[in-house]
């Protein structure tokens, strides 16, 4: 699946190393259509049980996996609805079962599921990650980079260095992944978030880590702005 046109992953993945000396391996998500693109993904994993989304993640950013998953796979409507895999529908956007756990009532719970950025249902019916060197994914729809608050400054000061604008970010609090791959996914911006409790508990991310999620096509300017 590699593209000919595509950047040199590995040397930028390298540059990204070298100046910001990341902990886990930056990845590659990409969104499918059908199931069936994604079974021809070499060395594709399919998760053996449910999982939640940050786990599918997390097996990328931090073991190496090529991992694939469709609605069906997923442990939980939220992480199949913040990706786009199944209906969002009024139930969705009710959360009644997050009432009195991370909200106080059915009325806060229902304005956090319609404040989050979310894939619009019905475009896709899968997803993988993937190291971004691995070129399995390419082209990725957004790549995703965890690091410390010091690691991702600099990784903004270069994305800042050229075409200078002001990057806005947004805080659901729970459910940070629509910070994240969800916004980044439905909105093209790069995407900074505060993981979650559940990217903690079941993703592994480290208690000093933040997440961006950005378009893949900004990472060659941001090794040229950190070179700078």
């Amino acid at each position: 699946m590699t593209n000919a046109d595509s950047p040199d992953w590995n040397a930028i993945v390298a540059a990204l190393n070298s100046y910001l000396r990341l902990r886990t391996i930056p990845i590659a998500m990409k969104m499918f259509s059908e199931v069936t693109e994604i079974e021809v993904i070499p060395g594709l994993r399919r998760p053996g049980k449910k999982h939640t989304a940050d786990q599918i993640v997390g097996q990328a950013a931090r073991l190496g996996w090529t991992v694939g998953i469709t609605g069906d796979d997923l442990a939980n409507r939220q992480c199949a609805g913040v990706l786009g895999l199944i209906e969002q529908d009024d139930e969705f956007f009710a959360g009644r079962d997050y009432a009195g756990v991370w909200w106080a009532t059915e009325e806060d719970a229902a304005a956090h599921q319609r404040a989050m950025d979310v894939v619009p249902a019905g475009r896709y019916g899968a997803m993988a990650v993937s190291p971004l060197t691995s070129g399995r994914l390419d082209p990725p729809d957004i790549c995703l980079i965890y690091a410390t608050p010091a690691q991702m400054i600099l990784l903004i000061n270069g994305l800042q260095w050229t075409g200078y604008r002001k990057l806005e970010f947004s805080c659901v609090g729970e459910t940070a992944c629509a910070d994240s791959w969800g916004r980044a996914l439905a909105t093209g911006e790069p995407s900074l978030s505060i993981p979650c409790y559940a990217e903690r508990r079941y993703g592994g991310v480290l208690e000093d880590e933040l997440l961006i999620a950005l378009p893949p096509h900004m990472l060659p300017g941001i090794v040229d702005g950190l070179a700078a």
